[in-house]
């Protein structure tokens, strides 16, 4: 009798559930919003969203899939290990545009081409997907994120009334190569990408992959059409500049320390002065210490990210080449007087991989950055010095 009641109960919740959800009038419409990039990392990409607005009923309404919660637990170390909540968040247009009109970043609409049956499905969906039982996905930077979902919401709500053309992308890049489009102005952050991500992001990335970018989000609505009963349509209705950027209050971002290479070939160079220095002179202890303990560190971050989180991106990556883990233990002898021999010997199999890693960045199995390049014939210049070390 009690599971009878329950399940009355529930039914008539469902019910209660569907009624309430609100009716909007015939002159609500759906846009996706596409805004520019940022001066930080997180914002380097762009960002998409959906907007929802009925001017009859006074609703005008962001649904961001692009939101995570720092007080979550365990947050940080969720987030190193890869296992990251992001959630869909809705907030007010006008809130929404204030945010990045102070991050001075343009934001485009996009007015879809949809009945008002679809923008109320459409409404629906994105109601029910707020709700705090539903609104948080385990999010991939390349496969699942704030732009891919955009379009395939659509084609969840829509089925096969949207068609999406890829035809106008001409170009055939790797994840890499689309990463580097957006950080020409970012070289810390480009730099730090490619030490983190592996040989994976160095494959073609098809067409479909293009659109973990909010710009290339965009570009396939702005080529995509939709059944109607005037037959097949263009899906966008009507596009809009809603912000655009202030060049004044742009950043220049000029100086040397704001390009790794500059700063590495002046370590580098230094690396090797003190190498011919020590020719005729003690070895520098400290220096070798510091080259085996950092590159060890290094080494150790590299394959963590590979074996031991969910990172897709981090797969496969061959900085462990030059960057060698068990560097980290042979640091510590470093500091004794007299080298042992297999400490020497050590350093030619650490030429070897440097070789390797040269080989390795000419074949494109994996592309490294430019800025390491110097460092690698330092280091060769250092452990060619060390393997050959008579005192």
């Amino acid at each position: 009798m009690n599971k009878l009641f329950l399940f009355f109960g529930l039914l008539l919740f469902n019910s209660f559930h569907i009624e309430a959800q609100q009716q909007l009038s015939s002159k609500a419409t759906v846009s996706v919003i596409t805004c520019g990039p940022g001066n930080e990392l997180y914002s380097t990409f762009g960002h998409s969203a959906f907007r929802i607005h009925d001017a009859s009923l006074g609703i005008d309404k962001v649904y961001n899939y692009g939101t995570f919660d720092f007080n979550a637990p365990n947050f940080y170390l969720n987030f190193a290990k890869g296992q990251l909540t992001y959630q869909l968040s809705t907030s007010s247009f006008s809130r929404f545009l204030r945010a990045y009109q102070y991050e001075n970043r343009w934001v485009k609409t996009q007015e879809l081409n949809l009945t008002s049956t679809e923008v109320q499905a459409t409404f629906n969906f994105l109601e029910n997907n707020a709700t705090p039982e539903n609104r948080d996905y385990q999010y991939d930077f390349f496969y699942d994120n704030c732009s891919t979902k955009i379009e395939d919401i659509l084609k969840h709500i829509l089925n096969d009334k949207v068609t999406f053309s890829n035809s106008h992308i001409s170009s055939n890049k790797t994840h890499r190569d689309l990463i580097t489009d957006y950080t020409v102005q970012q070289k810390w952050s480009k730099f730090g990408i490619d030490l983190a991500l592996g040989s994976v992001i160095d494959d073609k990335a098809t067409k479909d992959e293009y659109k973990f970018l909010p710009d290339y989000v965009f570009e396939a609505f702005n080529n995509a059409t939709i059944k109607t009963k005037n037959g097949i349509q263009p899906i966008v209705k009507k596009e809009r500049t809603i912000l655009t950027v202030n060049k004044n209050l742009l950043k220049s971002k000029n100086s040397i320390v704001s390009r790794p290479f500059f700063v590495l070939l002046f370590i580098s160079l230094l690396l090797i002065f003190i190498t011919f220095k020590n020719k005729t002179s003690k070895r520098t202890k400290w220096l070798d210490f510091s080259i085996f303990f950092s590159t060890g560190i290094i080494g150790i971050v590299v394959l963590l990210l590979w074996f031991a989180t969910s990172h897709t991106a981090t797969y496969k990556n061959l900085n462990f080449l030059w960057a060698f883990a068990p560097n980290l233990l042979v640091s510590f002898y470093m500091f004794k007087l007299k080298l042992p021999n297999w400490v020497k010997q050590y350093n030619y199999l650490l030429m070897f991989l440097l070789a390797l890693t040269i080989i390795v960045w000419i074949a494109k199995i994996q592309i490294f950055n430019f800025a390491i390049l110097p460092l690698i014939l330092a280091l060769g210049f250092r452990y060619w010095y060390l393997a050959t070390l008579k005192k």
